[in-house]
């Protein structure tokens, strides 16, 4: 009994020892885990890396439709100013990208036949008046049968033809800018001023002084950039995701600010070439405009839909062999700040922001680093 009592517990001990070193193993492993996922700082390190702390955030995540086009003004913001009649430039003095108001006189022609037009008005004007008191007086001589109706018949029509070629001469002068009330014999002009038909800025000056210019030929180019808007191609396939009323968030080249607009009009027809379709978008902001030019190139992205989700700022996550994590700032001390690199699964990203799939999991008041993380985590 003796042997048995010494040899039983010596065949036990290996067993307790065994048992015993695989809890302690244990243990040093979960308490290694945890120290490998804890980075602590300094207070002075936080300071002098300029780092910063953020909570969980709801953020709005859009599906959308990416697109390109241009600056553009409606067609009756667009002028081409020609003359209705043919003449030597007499004088003009244009710039481009001077600003001109309607009405204003933007050159002047010079020629012979104004003077014709000013002549054959007046003969008509003079030749009216007689030809009316003779229309009247024939009248009453058919009506009480003292003169043939052929006479009658006569002077009327020698009266309306007058009147027609004198009402359609008074026109002709007001498309030459010249006041038909003023002409007289004595200030018969050779001059013609061509006025501007919309207010805005001169874009081209074809005319010169000096040269012959025909009816048709353009002389001058002005546009009002007032109610710019924003043409945009979508290709056929994203038709169905783009509705009047989206919200659209546009870019200029060398300007990294966003403006912001509006779809107003979705195109019916499709370029064949393109397969495109143009979206006719409205400035949220007329005066964001003003800086702007008519034919900029722009890269847009159409909202087609929203969606809201807690998210953190981008530079807070850090990807590591298609892994994320976060630092989320633990119990620390006056001198010391302590935080534990957590795993996360993220989502929907934007050019701010990053989706946290697994928010929930975690305390919607942590303070996260949002600046800093990735040094911390690489090292």
């Amino acid at each position: 009994m003796k042997t048995l009592n010494y040899i039983f517990p010596l065949l036990i001990l290996p067993f307790l020892v065994s048992c015993g070193g695989e809890k302690t193993n244990e243990v040093t492993e979960v308490e290694s885990e945890n120290k490998s996922n804890e980075i602590i700082i300094t207070t002075a390190q936080f300071e002098l890396g300029k780092m910063e702390l953020e909570s969980f955030t709801s953020q709005a995540f859009h599906q959308t439709v990416k697109a390109n086009g241009m600056l553009d003004v409606p067609p009756e913001n667009k002028s081409t100013v020609s003359a209705y009649f043919g003449g030597y430039v007499k004088d003009i003095s244009l710039l481009q990208g001077q600003k001109i108001a309607k009405g204003q006189t933007l050159f002047t022609l010079e020629s012979p036949d104004y003077i014709k037009v000013q002549q054959d008005f007046l003969e008509s004007k003079n030749q009216l008046s007689y030809l009316k008191s003779d229309y009247e007086r024939q009248k009453d001589l058919a009506s009480s049968n003292v003169s043939s109706q052929k006479t009658f018949l006569k002077a009327e029509s020698e009266y309306k033809t007058t009147l027609a070629r004198y009402e359609s001469l008074k026109k002709t002068l007001e498309l030459m800018n010249i006041n038909s009330n003023l002409v007289t014999e004595l200030n018969l002009r050779s001059m013609i001023a061509v006025r501007a038909p919309i207010s805005g800025y001169v874009t081209s000056v074809l005319a010169t002084k000096g040269m012959f210019l025909n009816p048709s030929d353009i002389a001058v180019t002005v546009m009002n950039v007032d109610h710019m808007h924003v043409e945009i191609n979508i290709f056929e396939q994203d038709l169905t995701k783009v509705k009047i009323g989206q919200e659209v968030s546009f870019t200029i080249q060398n300007i990294a600010t966003p403006y912001k607009a509006k779809v107003y009009l979705i195109n019916k027809a499709i370029d064949i070439d393109k397969r495109t379709i143009k979206v006719h978008c409205h400035f949220n902001n007329e005066k964001d405009a003003l800086s702007l030019t008519p034919g900029m190139f722009v890269s847009a992205e159409i909202y087609a839909s929203s969606d809201s989700s807690m998210a953190l700022p981008t530079n807070a996550v850090v990807s590591i062999e298609d892994k994320s994590y976060i630092l989320v700032k633990k119990e620390g001390n006056k001198d010391q700040l302590y935080f534990e690199q957590v795993e996360v699964q993220i989502g929907q990203s934007n050019k701010y922001f990053m989706e946290i799939l697994n928010a929930k999991e975690l305390d919607e008041n942590s303070l996260i680093l949002t600046k800093g993380a990735y040094n911390l985590i690489q090292e």
